[in-house]
């Protein structure tokens, strides 16, 4: 697993590694790339805009639902403890997209 700092190419913030798990998502905007097959395997060769469009339950969390602008994978990320919480709440608004 690779937990690694980047730079977002959406909002152009600097992003620290997560440290208790792969940090897959800026934490601020809540965009990835389509990097992992398997969370912080970044073995995908997809390398899509991975879109916040939804919010969903999982056990005692939310995962935040990505879309892949290149191949349309709808994609699940557990919310990080240092995620927008505005972003969510607006994401959580959002329909049922499936």
């Amino acid at each position: 697993m690779i937990d690694e700092g980047f730079k977002c190419i959406i909002c152009n913030q600097k992003v620290k590694p997560l440290k208790y798990s792969a940090r897959n998502h800026c934490p601020f905007c809540l965009y990835s790339i389509h990097i992992d097959i398997n969370p912080g395997d970044r073995e995908n060769k997809c390398k899509g805009l991975l879109k916040p469009i939804g919010i969903i339950k999982f056990k005692h969390s939310y995962k935040i639902i990505h879309k892949c602008d290149r191949c349309k994978l709808l994609v699940k990320n557990i919310i990080a403890d240092d995620d927008d919480i505005n972003i969510i709440i607006e994401l959580s608004k959002n329909p049922n997209i499936y």
